[in-house]
C-alpha cells in the first residue's frame, strides 16, 4: 500500500473536490490514456488501470470515506475486520466507457443508437448582376442541383415492394456491447455496429433509382427576389432550398454569392453613388445649369461661377436604397474642367486678351507674381 499514489494525486484533483469535478478529471484523463488510444504502450496501459483505480474508490461515497479516513489501507478487501467490517473492494467494479469513449467509437450509453433526423446539406451557388439589378432590386431564376429524396423507393433505399430489415448483428440497436473483465473489474464498451453502420437496419434489395442511397440528383429552377440595394460581394440566403434531409430531417440552405458588373458610369461605395462629369471652360468660369445623370434620370445641378476642377456637388437622394429600407444614398459629382483644343487664331487672340486682363499673361507679369507669393509666405 506504501508505494501507491494518492488517488486524488493521480486524478489531478484536491481532496476537496466535488463529484462532479472527480468524473470530469477521470473522464479527461481515462481517454487520454484509454489503450485503445495508446496501442502497444505499456506505461499507458499501467497509467490507465491507476485512474481507474482511483476513480474506483472516490466515486464510491463509502469506499471514499474509509480511504479519507485510513488512506490505502481502508481500501483492502480484508479491510474491516478489525472495524466492524466495510466489505471487500476485491469484488470488482463495473463502468461503462460509451459515454467517454462515444465520439472516438461512435458508441453510445443508450440501448438504441438508431440515427434521427439528419439535416441536408447547404449548397453554394453565385449570381452576376447589373449595377442597376443591384440598386433597384430584381427577380431572377437560378438552377440548383440538390439532392432530393427518392420518389420510387420513398427515401427507404429499397426496392419496389420491400423494406429494409432489422439488422441481425446488432438486432435493431445500431450498436454493439462489449463487455471485458479486468483484474479492475468489468468495462463494458460501446461501438458503432459495421454491419448497418449505425442504422439498425439493412437493405437486402436496393432501390433501382437511387442504389439505395435514399435520394437521387435533380436540378431544379428557383426563382429569387433580389433586394434593393444590394452590393457587390454581399450573400442571400434561400431557406430550405438546399440539399433535402433524411429520415424526416430539414432541407439544408442555399447561400447565393453576389457579383455586381462595373457600370461605364457610376461608382458605388456603400449606398452612396460617384461620377465624373466634364464642364467646359466656360461653364467653370462663368457658371452654368447642367444636365447630370443619376440612375433614376438626368437632374438639373447648378454650377456656381469661378468652379475649379475635381470641385464635388451632392445630389441629396440620388444614391441607392438601403438594404431593408431606412433611408436612400446620395450622388457625388466630381466636375472636371476641360481645357479647350485645336483653337482657331481669333480664339486665341481672345484668351490672349483675356488673360492680359488677368495680368499673368506675360513672362514678366508672371515673374512678379510668383515673386509676390514667395514674399508672403517667406519662401
Amino acid at each position: 500500500m506504501a508505494d501507491k499514489r494518492d488517488y486524488y494525486e493521480v486524478l489531478g484533483v484536491s481532496r476537496g473536490a466535488s463529484d462532479d469535478e472527480i468524473k470530469k478529471s477521470y473522464r479527461r484523463l481515462a481517454k487520454k490514456y484509454h489503450p485503445d488510444l495508446n496501442p502497444g504502450d505499456k506505461a499507458a496501459e499501467a497509467k490507465f488501470k491507476e485512474i481507474n483505480e482511483a476513480y474506483a474508490v472516490l466515486s464510491d461515497p463509502e469506499k471514499k470515506s474509509r480511504y479519507d479516513q485510513f488512506g490505502h489501507a481502508g481500501t483492502d478487501e480484508n479491510f474491516g475486520s478489525g472495524f466492524g467490517g466495510f466489505g471487500g473492494f476485491g469484488s470488482g467494479f463495473d463502468v461503462d466507457l460509451g459515454d467517454i469513449f462515444g465520439s472516438f467509437f461512435g458508441g453510445s450509453t443508450r440501448s438504441s443508437y438508431r440515427k434521427g433526423p439528419v439535416r441536408g446539406r447547404d449548397l453554394s451557388e453565385n449570381i452576376s448582376l447589373t449595377f442597376e439589378e443591384a440598386a433597384f432590386g430584381v427577380e431572377k431564376t437560378i438552377n440548383v442541383s440538390r439532392y432530393e429524396k427518392c420518389e420510387k423507393c420513398g427515401g427507404s433505399g429499397a426496392k419496389e415492394g420491400t423494406r429494409p430489415k432489422t439488422c441481425p448483428t446488432c438486432n435493431g440497436s445500431g450498436q454493439i456491447r462489449q463487455q471485458q473483465r479486468t483484474i479492475l473489474g468489468s468495462f463494458a464498451t460501446v461501438t458503432t455496429c459495421t454491419t448497418c453502420g449505425g442504422e439498425g437496419t439493412v437493405i437486402e434489395q436496393r432501390c433501382e433509382s437511387c442504389g439505395g442511397r435514399t435520394q437521387v440528383r435533380k436540378t431544379r429552377k428557383i426563382n429569387v427576389k433580389i433586394p434593393p440595394g444590394i452590393d457587390h460581394g454581399q450573400t442571400i440566403t434561400l431557406r430550405g432550398e438546399g440539399d433535402h434531409g433524411k429520415k424526416g430531417g430539414p432541407a439544408g440552405d442555399v447561400y447565393l454569392h453576389v457579383t455586381v458588373k462595373k457600370h461605364s458610369v457610376f461608382m458605388r461605395n456603400g449606398y452612396d453613388v460617384y461620377m465624373d462629369l466634364p464642364i467646359s471652360f466656360v461653364e467653370a468660369a462663368l457658371g452654368a445649369e447642367v444636365d447630370v445623370p443619376t440612375i433614376y434620370g438626368n437632374v438639373k445641378l447648378k454650377i456656381p461661377e469661378g468652379t475649379q476642377s475635381e470641385t464635388n456637388f451632392r445630389i441629396k437622394g440620388k444614391g441607392i436604397t438601403r438594404l431593408g429600407g431606412g433611408g436612400v444614398g446620395d450622388q457625388y459629382v466630381r466636375v472636371t474642367v476641360n481645357v479647350p483644343k485645336n483653337l482657331t487664331d481669333k480664339q486665341r487672340e481672345i484668351l490672349r486678351s483675356f488673360g492680359e486682363t488677368l495680368g499673368l499673361h506675360t513672362s514678366r507679369d508672371r515673374k512678379r507674381f510668383i515673386d509676390k507669393v514667395k514674399d508672403n509666405f517667406g519662401i
